[in-house]
């Protein structure tokens, strides 16, 4: 009889203790809203998940995002909607993946306050996401592919010491392009280097766009962290090439996808930060008081084949960059 009596006593104190570990564990549904369909955010996306699920198999903590994963294809309507339906099946936080979609998450969620973790937003407060970079002061926070626009333009100086006048093909619709555009102009009238801008807001007058651009014959284009133009660089890298004008952008998916050069931060490293930043916010973390999470800028992405093509030298990015990559031209990053 005493025997059974411990026996049971141990199964007590086994089933209390599992019970208790039951009750330290959580699992947390992590709903993601990217913006539009193209490398770079693939690459985030992608990063994100690998570290919520590195994240869950390591710790007694469970993130959950199957079924909670959607694409906008730059669509308001369509990411609203997403929105709408993320709030209704009451995931504990919202993961969007680039400006405008970040911009329509905050919106959607000021009344029921979910906590909103964004990525890939190049100027947060000039967008209106946050108060400032270090508090941002509600139920949102991120992180951020700020775009240092000088040390892009310095690269097209190095590879063209000659270079008289530059265009600049971005969409007027995304946010993200304002500030870099902006500084890209005052970095340029500091040089006395002419400069024009054609802009469009779907593949077709991106197209359109690019073709005036050559007939301006402008030296090289610069295009921001711009998703708009992202989706259209297939369709328009072989027109440049055969103008004999290099295209440098703010991401290193444009070099993937056959401009020459794409700079600024590592877009998986970026999706790894933003998963980590998720995490703390569900372990209970103030989004309002998150600072939002920058990298550093400095990598420049070479599509080799474009290089060649365009009789480039770039060997002397090397010294201004923190690395120099190469790339030849495909749709996604393997």
């Amino acid at each position: 009889m005493k025997k059974k009596i411990l026996a049971c006593a141990a199964g007590s104190v086994i089933a209390a203790i599992m019970m208790a570990e039951t009750a330290m564990a959580a699992e947390y549904k992590v709903g993601i809203i990217q913006f539009v369909d193209d490398a770079s955010l693939n690459q985030i996306e992608q990063a994100i998940e690998a570290e919520l699920d590195a994240k869950s198999a390591e710790g007694e903590d469970q993130f959950v995002y199957d079924g909670y994963v959607f694409n906008g294809q730059a669509d308001s309507t369509t990411l609203n909607q997403i929105a709408s339906q993320l709030i209704a099946d009451e995931v504990d936080v919202i993961v969007p993946i680039a400006t405008p979609a970040a911009q329509i998450v905050q919106s959607a969620t000021e009344d029921n306050q979910i906590p909103v973790v964004f990525s890939a937003v190049s100027d947060p407060v000039g967008a209106g996401l946050v108060e400032s970079m270090e508090a941002p002061g509600a139920n949102i926070t991120g992180t951020s592919d700020a775009l240092d626009t000088k040390s892009i333009l310095d690269l097209m100086f190095i590879a063209n010491p000659d270079l008289d006048k530059v265009g600049f093909l971005y969409s007027q619709s995304e946010d993200a392009s304002k500030q870099p555009i902006a500084d890209a102009k005052a970095y340029l009238d500091e040089k006395g280097i002419a400069y024009v801008e054609k802009t469009g807001t779907n593949n077709t007058e991106v197209s359109q766009a690019a073709d005036a651009l050559i007939a301006e014959e402008v030296d090289a284009i610069f295009t921001p962290s711009d998703n708009t133009v992202m989706t259209a660089e297939l369709a328009i890298y072989e027109k440049l090439i055969e103008a004999g004008i290099p295209h440098y952008a703010g991401a290193d998916s444009f070099a993937l996808n056959g401009a020459f050069c794409g700079y600024g931060v590592d877009y998986e490293n970026l999706g790894t930060m933003t998963a980590d930043m998720v995490i703390d916010i569900l372990q209970g973390a103030d989004p309002a008081e998150t600072p939002v999470k920058t990298f550093d800028n400095g990598i420049a992405m070479i599509n080799t084949e474009t290089a060649e093509a365009l009789g480039l030298d770039y060997s002397g990015f090397a010294d201004v960059c923190a690395q120099v990559k190469e790339t030849v031209t495909a749709e996604e990053f393997e």
